[in-house]
């Protein structure tokens, strides 16, 4: 059976929109109607009344003194639209794209937009029979909305622009056609209620949470795994450690490494005797610098959830008794708790990625490890895993120059009108690149400690690493004699990203902070 979510807007849950990201359908709950209808009928009576009201019959930004003529409205939402939909860059992944989709219609469905049912959908149906709009992911500084990336989306809705349709790339208006629908022709207000938002800014900093979400969870695999390797201790990971700081996040990530550690012969081999006093610390503080990445994604949960739960255009409509209708003009559409949370994803990804290079860089280095140099059984005719952790450092390096914050940053807009901006789209679309990056320092970490566990045969991990590692090893065999090596980091990636690592542990329970926040 197809998955489907039926959204109700104002109280999804983000296992919702996760679920959507993986390719849901979506379906606009029965309860939104009347508040949508609510919502289109109080800008009609706006219209009829004939007073000025902001972007329903005035111009837009620096030219909202501009009063439009009755006969030219729907015109004026159509330029507002082309005229707007000027972004540059390569497509958003349609996956991306459909998230966005279905967070504006959750937007609209509020009614606070304005919007006719019709409008509302078009879009619904657009979801429902695959037409994606090409939307490119630059152009957005984060407020007044995402204006390029939506006007995009909603260009495609009028025939204009470009939509795949069943995989394929075509004129906007083709798409429609052969998916059986109509453009639509924007009424007052639908136009600027469509660009005006923060559905890009939160369709990528959903997705990238989402992916460090699951990062998270294969780190503290990986960890545990060279831990074992490396014949690190486990005493580090005692509770009662953790309890006396009080962190949650600390003390969840020390109880996932025991879980992951349990009934390793590995690690009974040497509970005695082991010369070495103290592991170093990326062994040894893995709870506490996991934990605090765990923690601070609780907080990026928590705002991304209110946040895809909001309305966020300009103005917003209050459909009033006995014709008391309110167009009321704010700034929701700024996206500065959007660009804190990518901000703070980014410095989640940052550190999962760090912890696991320097742990790479343990088990290639004999004094650290005592195993092999560089994990080989033939050193010096072998090169073995020395390059492959000098591209998880360039990785790394990469990871930590994108993480720089992107919500410091503003410049001024549309003549000064749109003074300060948020710099949340492009603060979420780069979780893209640096999550691919932590991937594939995972991937590396990953075959690095099965073959570093391959030294300690006859010894055996516990039952859940190993089920781990032969997953690892059931698509990449034991490193012998030196190969080609990229094709084994990026078959290893796609378990990371695939869930096929984190499917190994289970029934094991690592946190998830998705299913929290549902």
């Amino acid at each position: 059976m197809t998955d489907k979510v039926r959204l109700t807007p104002g109280a999804a849950a983000l296992v919702d929109w996760a679920r959507i990201l993986a390719g849901a359908e979506v379906e606009l709950a029965a309860s939104a109607i009347p508040a949508i209808e609510a919502g289109a009928a109080a800008v009609a009576a706006i219209v009829a009344k004939g007073e000025p009201v902001y972007g329903i019959n005035t111009g837009f930004g620096k030219l909202a003194s501009v009063r439009i003529a009755d006969a030219d409205l729907a015109r004026l939402q159509h330029n507002l639209v082309i005229s707007h939909a000027s972004g540059v860059g390569e497509p958003l992944p349609a996956a991306i794209t459909r998230l966005m989709m279905a967070l504006k219609l959750a937007n609209l469905g509020q009614g606070a937009s304005g919007v006719r049912l019709e409008t509302a959908r078009l879009l619904e149906a657009m979801l429902a029979r695959d037409v994606v709009p090409v939307v490119p992911v630059q152009g957005s500084v984060g407020a007044s909305g995402d204006l390029a990336p939506l006007s995009h989306m909603t260009a495609a809705m009028i025939g204009v622009g470009e939509a795949v349709y069943a995989g394929e790339r075509m004129p906007a208006l083709a798409a429609l056609e052969k998916a059986g629908l109509a453009p639509a022709v924007l009424g007052p207000k639908e136009g600027l209620a469509l660009l005006n938002g923060t559905q890009f800014s939160t369709a990528n900093a959903l997705a990238g949470f989402f992916t460090a979400e699951r990062l998270l969870r294969v780190g503290l695999i990986a960890g545990a795994l060279t831990t074992d390797a490396a014949k690190g201790s486990d005493g580090p990971f005692d509770s009662r450690i953790h309890q006396l700081r009080r962190h949650p996040g600390q003390i969840a990530t020390a109880a996932a490494l025991r879980d992951l550690m349990d009934g390793s012969a590995i690690r009974a081999s040497h509970v005695a005797g082991d010369d070495r006093i103290q592991d170093p610390y990326c062994l040894r503080c893995q709870p506490q610098v996991m934990g605090a990445a765990l923690d601070i994604l609780k907080s990026v949960a928590a705002t991304l959830e209110t946040e895809a739960n909001g309305v966020t255009d300009n103005p917003l409509i209050f459909a009033g008794a006995n014709g008391t209708h309110e167009a009321i003009s704010g700034g929701n559409f700024h996206a500065e708790p959007v660009a804190f949370a990518a901000d703070i994803t980014a410095l989640a990804l940052c550190e999962i990625g760090s912890i696991a290079e320097r742990r790479i860089s343990l088990l290639v280095d004999p004094v650290l490890s005592r195993l092999p140099a560089f994990l080989t059984p033939k050193p010096g005719l072998n090169s073995g895993f020395m390059i492959p952790q000098v591209t998880a450092a360039a990785l790394v390096s990469e990871n930590k120059q994108m993480a720089h914050p992107a919500s410091v940053d503003s410049i001024p807009t549309s003549a000064n009108q749109e003074d300060h901006v948020s710099m949340a789209a492009h603060g979420a679309y780069r979780l893209h690149r640096m999550a691919r990056n932590v991937a594939h320092v995972l991937a590396i970490e990953l075959l690095a400690a099965a073959q570093g566990c391959d030294f300690l045969k006859p010894l055996s991990s516990s039952p859940a690493l190993e089920r781990v590692r032969a997953a690892i090893r059931a698509e990449v065999p034991t490193l012998t004699d030196d190969r080609f090596f990229s094709p084994d980091i990026a078959v290893v990636a796609e378990l990371v990203t695939s869930g096929a690592i984190e499917a190994a542990v289970r029934p094991l329970a690592l946190p998830s902070l998705t299913e929290v926040a549902a």
